[in-house]
């Protein structure tokens, strides 16, 4: 877990310099990004054989698995409570002063309160799944069945997930990616397994199909769940090490340390529900206001819905995931560096972090726009509007990782109230501009009316964190404009290769969509790779790394 103390330095303390934070993030960052994008990739690649077993019924079954999921996601989120990352946050802060054994007191009370928080949802969830399913979206008896899957797996997820979270607060990413990545493969194993097996050896119904598709979530959170334990076993006599060593000067009542974990949590409550609270919002408005300004059919709408609520919300969380993976590893360090009062390292983390997600968002959400026609098409079907949705959810999607980024760099300052503030402001923006979204831009309304909201929350930190912390933007934008210039070039070269390719090729076959797909995305990252690695801009995130990837490119 972390390295023993050396003599000369207090015992459980962090020697917190520049280089070594910066180190630290980029490790945490590597971890948690592998972790996120491979558990992400699995859970899009399943759709292929998946939507063949569905047949007729893919598009209403896609939007019946997303209405349930949208529910789920934010009963999941008020059942964790925030209280993985509020622990993340005090473990390492506690850490950062050598009291190791306050903060494994610390994850001991939050799994008695997680278990509570989790049973108390799931039985909520159970047995309020009618009422649920007629407020976000009118009455539809298929949710139902549905929402009992899902609320089994809300049982044990939250203790999971505190797990992970007291593993980032000794800023042990390892644990976390790894099993974030095994609860996707049971996940899909059992997803795949249960589908084909109602839908082609039973010819059953498509809602039963779907409704053990959703259930496939409790068995890969119980596969997490069971590796998190073995880790924690391993390091149990490292831990119990650090805890003897620990300077024992706070006592903290069993009492107060539920408080403290409570009034932590809170706010990440708030904010970790921000983008499902927005996917709610629409899942409870678009019906509607596509009725009252269309006149369309509920089953048109269902399918318009699925579009941007599943198909392209699938990929793009891919990218949006790598904002996420940053966001994590960055709370506990920020955390660290304010307990020992660095404000130069705090600076320095906050400048390295925008920048880092910047350099791996950007490129990422234009290359997807650029091989957006064969994308479609592989996963789902040839579809203009399907793909015209995943173009405009691909640019859309940088905002709401860059608010992920920025709320975390606000929690890990200790600046609770100003996001949640932000945040709520950016939710009223989006309710006002819903209306007029959709009435202009229809389908494509939900994604910009959400864009604009969450830049809007998000403008407001940025200059939050410049009063209070002297973040220098002015100092960030010559490699943010490299950055855009490269990711523009990006988008060029894998757009040529779309377009010539799509001349000498079927791009209404999923065969040849996948050959340009991985063309396309080879010539493009390519083309980043090497302009970031030849400018040296690559430098300034990986370090020593990327000399060595350049010694063995032959790049100059």
């Amino acid at each position: 877990m972390s390295e023993e103390p050396k003599a000369n330095q207090p015992q459980g303390m962090h020697v917190n310099s520049e280089a070594e934070a910066h180190q630290k993030m980029v490790r945490g960052s590597a971890w948690m990004t592998a972790g996120s994008l491979f558990s992400r990739v699995l859970g899009v690649i399943y759709i292929i054989p998946w939507g063949l077993w569905m047949g007729a019924n893919y598009a209403q079954g896609n939007a019946l698995y997303a209405k349930g999921y949208n529910i789920y996601s934010f009963f999941l989120l008020v059942a964790i409570g925030g209280i993985p990352s509020a622990i993340s946050k005090q473990i390492s802060e506690y850490n950062a002063v050598n009291e190791y054994a306050v903060g494994q007191r610390v994850f001991k009370r939050g799994l008695l309160l997680t278990s509570a928080f989790g049973i108390i949802s799931a039985l909520v969830m159970w047995f309020g799944a009618g009422i649920i399913s007629t407020i976000f979206g009118g009455y539809d008896p298929d949710v139902i069945p549905v929402l009992h899957a899902l609320a089994i797996a809300l049982v044990i997820i939250p203790s999971m997930s505190l797990t992970r979270g007291f593993f980032q607060g000794y800023q042990e990413m390892a644990p976390s990616a790894i099993s974030q990545f095994i609860e996707q493969v049971f996940r899909v194993i059992y997803m795949l397994g249960a589908t084909y097996f109602i839908m082609k050896v039973q010819n059953g119904d498509w809602v039963g199909a779907i409704t053990q598709s959703t259930f496939a979530a409790f068995v890969g959170a119980a596969a997490s769940f069971l590796l998190l334990g073995w880790y924690y076993y391993r390091k149990r006599s490292e831990l119990n090490l650090l805890a003897e060593q620990s300077n024992n000067n706070i006592a903290i009542p069993i009492g107060q340390l539920f408080k403290d974990i409570i009034i932590q949590a809170i706010p990440f409550i708030v904010i970790d529900t921000a983008i499902t609270v927005f996917s709610l919002l629409d899942q409870a408005t678009f019906q509607p206001m596509m009725k009252m300004i269309y006149h369309l059919s509920t089953e048109q709408i269902n399918t318009l819905y699925a579009y941007f609520a599943f198909n392209s919300n699938k990929l793009v969380m891919i990218i949006v995931s790598l904002a996420s993976a940053i966001a994590v590893t960055v709370v506990p360090l920020l955390s660290e560096s304010l307990a020992s009062h660095n404000m130069r390292n705090i600076r320095k983390q906050l400048e390295d972090s925008i920048v880092l997600f910047l350099f791996i968002m950007i490129p990422g959400a234009l290359g997807m726009a650029a091989v957006a026609q064969p994308l479609n098409t592989l996963f789902y079907s040839y579809d203009q509007i399907g793909t015209l949705i995943l173009q405009i959810s691909a640019f859309t999607a940088i905002t709401l990782g860059f608010f992920t980024v920025i709320s975390a760099l606000m929690q890990g300052l200790s600046r609770n109230r100003d996001i949640i503030r932000y945040y709520l402001i950016g939710l009223l923006v989006k309710i006002i501009v819903q209306w007029p979204c959709i009435y202009f831009l229809s389908t494509a309304g939900p994604l910009v009316a959400t864009a604009i909201g969450m830049l809007v929350a998000s403008a407001m930190a940025m200059y939050d964190l410049e009063v209070n912390f002297g973040i220098r933007y002015v100092k960030l934008l010559p490699r943010i404009n490299r950055i855009l210039v490269y990711s523009i070039a990006t988008y060029v070269g894998a757009r040529a290769v779309v377009y010539l390719l799509n001349l000498i090729l079927n791009e209404q076959s999923k065969t040849q969509s996948f050959l340009i797909v991985i063309l396309a995305v080879a010539v493009g990252g390519a083309v980043y790779g090497y302009l970031a690695l030849r400018s040296r801009l690559a430098d300034s995130l990986l370090g020593s790394r990327a000399a060595g990837l350049r010694r063995k490119l032959r790049i100059k």
